[in-house]
This record gives structure tokens, C-alpha cells and sequence, in this order.
């Protein structure tokens, strides 16, 4: 992990593209849950969601412009690092549309960023967690974030 990694950097100039071509777009993923949860967790990189009828093609080239670094194309997402180091990972599955249209405007370290719902993203990990292909410290990760977003908050102040 890159330790000079930005996240609220790439979430602003990642954002401020993807608003730039109006492409509906939210935040998902860990830093999701950590904003959701009211529980800051590690988390590698940054994702977002990009409605799925978006030209792909337009996405990259827009986000090249913007500096960051194609790194990587899959079969539902696009992965890029952030002129800080920071990974980004934009994903485009229409079973995530609907929640893009739901997400709502939240303060992200000075910036307003579209975020997914709570139910949304419980969902959404809850299909990841029970993917048999995904690698089981993923899935073990996405299930301890249903419980985080579920209410299962550690105090600081109990013991072991």
C-alpha cells in the first residue's frame, strides 16, 4: 500500500470527470462502509460505480485527461492509479444502476461526493461474499462489513 496515497484527491478529480461527461456515478466499496458505518477501515483503493449505459471508451479517455493511469480493463470494471498512487477501480454492472440513481450526496473531506446507500451496499456485499469464484480474505472482508453496516460497531473501550 502506497502510504502517499490520496484517497480524497482521486475521489475529487475522479468525481469531477466523470460529473464533466455526466456520467451518473457513486462511491462504493471500503471507503463506502467506512463512511456508512461511521468506522474509518483499511481498504487498498478507492471505488466507484458508473452507470452502466456509459461508454466505457469515454470513461478512460476522460479520466487519462484527467492524469490518472489505466492500469487495467476486466469484463465490469476499469482500473486506474491516481497521479498520488492511489488505486481506483471503476466498476459498470447495470445491477448497480438503481443503486447509482439512489445514492445520496454526502461531505467526503471537503468534497461532495454521491454515495451509496446503506441497503445498496449490504447488498452488494452480500453478492460478493457469496461469489464462490472471489478470493475467501475478500469475502471474509465483505462479510465483516455487512456486520459493520448492520450495526456491529467495535467501542474503543471494551476489551478483548
Amino acid at each position: 500500500m502506497d502510504e502517499s496515497a490520496d484517497k480524497v484527491a482521486a475521489l475529487r478529480d475522479v468525481a469531477r470527470a466523470l460529473d464533466g461527461i455526466a456520467a451518473p456515478h457513486a462511491l462504493i466499496g471500503g471507503v463506502a462502509v467506512g463512511l456508512r458505518s461511521g468506522v474509518a477501515r483499511a481498504t487498498m483503493d478507492t471505488d466507484l460505480a458508473v452507470r452502466s449505459s456509459i461508454p466505457r471508451e469515454r470513461v478512460v479517455e476522460v479520466l487519462r485527461h484527467a492524469g490518472l493511469v489505466l492500469r487495467g480493463e476486466f469484463t465490469h470494471s476499469v482500473n486506474f492509479r491516481h497521479q498520488s498512487g492511489e488505486p481506483v477501480q471503476l466498476v459498470f454492472d447495470a445491477a448497480f444502476d438503481e443503486m447509482i440513481d439512489r445514492a445520496e450526496a454526502l461531505d467526503v473531506g471537503g468534497i461532495r461526493v454521491r454515495v451509496v446507500q446503506t441497503a445498496d451496499l449490504i447488498a452488494m456485499k452480500e453478492r460478493a461474499a457469496a461469489d464462490p469464484a472471489r478470493r475467501r480474505s475478500k469475502a471474509l472482508r465483505d462479510q465483516a462489513d455487512v456486520a459493520l453496516l448492520r450495526g456491529d460497531v467495535p467501542d474503543p473501550d471494551e476489551g478483548w
